[in-house]
């Protein structure tokens, strides 16, 4: 479906769950434990309904994200049944992959093949330190675990902070020289208290880009495979097996060309990262609107959607979302 400014609205990122089993230090989740209830946060049949209500609208492309996914029990039962959900071409998972050793084998068996991993550093106190208590080696393990199931793409998100991570840049290029993975830097965001008061830590994509380009020939990928495709600027590593890409969200906003809505845990339907305007679907579901209606307020959330957020380089220690981005769902 169009929205207001002709974009093609066709991708929702679905958090499950704003519990999560590591403390970012840019995201920050209360000790790891959720601060809703059970009955707060949306049921696997509700998140079901929805996705299959924006299937018929002309969504295409899911991601699943938290939190962290994989510690809401029957996730991979869930997956499965999202994945027989006629007309939706593609999903995917966003995880910290801790526990993808345990469940790689059986979410690819369910039919996601395409992952995210987040790792912020490939230093074992510096991930130790920035996740707020987190064992490296388990993502590690997780990672062969995904290689080893078959997944294709593995993308490794890696939020740059200055002064902490920015050093490993070149380290993490030479990752994708060795594996065949996509490694996506992402400039740090202004979201909630967590690291608005933080503006020294932001590096800017083009920053992170010419370090690299001293080092190592990048040859641009241009153009979309898929119509639902992200923002990322993506670049081969010559004499490489992967590739790199940006998310400036930040420096050079994308928001001319976002695709994108984000359903919460509890059932807010947010119609852009940034800003504060959500839809309540949990309401409507819990006392059992029509599929009319259902559809409705998808419809009118897409119209609400604005033609672009007020950060930038020079105003991101300004303004702030309220929600922590564990809560939004990344």
């Amino acid at each position: 479906m169009l929205d207001k400014y002709d974009r093609d609205i066709n991708y929702l990122r679905v958090s499950i769950t704003d519990r999560c089993n590591l403390r970012c230090t840019y995201c920050r989740p209360k000790e790891g434990f959720s601060l809703k209830g059970h009955d707060d946060i949306l049921r696997y049949e509700e998140i079901l309904r929805v996705v299959s209500q924006a299937v018929k609208m002309g969504f295409i492309k899911v991601r699943l994200t938290g939190g962290e996914p994989l510690v809401r029990r029957g996730f991979v039962e869930f997956a499965a049944a999202m994945k027989k959900i006629q007309g939706l071409q593609d999903i995917s998972l966003t995880t910290n992959g801790i526990l993808l050793d345990k469940y790689a084998q059986g979410i690819f068996n369910a039919g996601i093949s395409r992952i995210n991993i987040s790792l912020d550093s490939l230093d074992e106190q510096k991930y130790f330190q920035v996740t707020g208590g987190g064992n490296i080696h388990d993502v590690f393990r997780g990672i062969a675990a995904a290689e080893k199931a078959g997944f294709d793409p593995i993308k490794i998100n890696t939020v740059v902070l200055k002064g902490f991570n920015d050093d490993e840049v070149l380290k993490f290029v030479e990752l994708a020289m060795n594996k065949p993975f996509q490694i996506r830097f992402i400039e740090i965001m202004p979201i909630s208290e967590v690291n608005i008061s933080q503006p020294q830590s932001f590096l800017a994509a083009d920053q992170m880009l010419n370090i690299i380009g001293k080092h190592f020939e990048l040859e641009p990928i241009n153009g979309k495979k898929h119509k639902s495709d992200g923002p990322a600027k993506i670049f081969k590593v010559k004499g490489g097996r992967g590739e790199i890409g940006f998310i400036n969200s930040v420096s050079n906003h994308f928001c001319a060309t976002c695709n994108r809505m984000r359903l919460t845990a509890d059932g807010k339907l947010r119609v852009c990262l940034l800003k504060e305007e959500e839809l309540d679907l949990k309401e409507a579901l819990r006392r059992h609107c029509s599929d009319d209606e259902l559809v409705g307020l998808i419809r009118r959330a897409i119209l609400l959607k604005p033609a672009k957020h007020d950060i930038d380089c020079t105003d991101r220690h300004l303004k702030k979302c309220l929600r922590d981005m564990s809560d939004i769902g990344g």
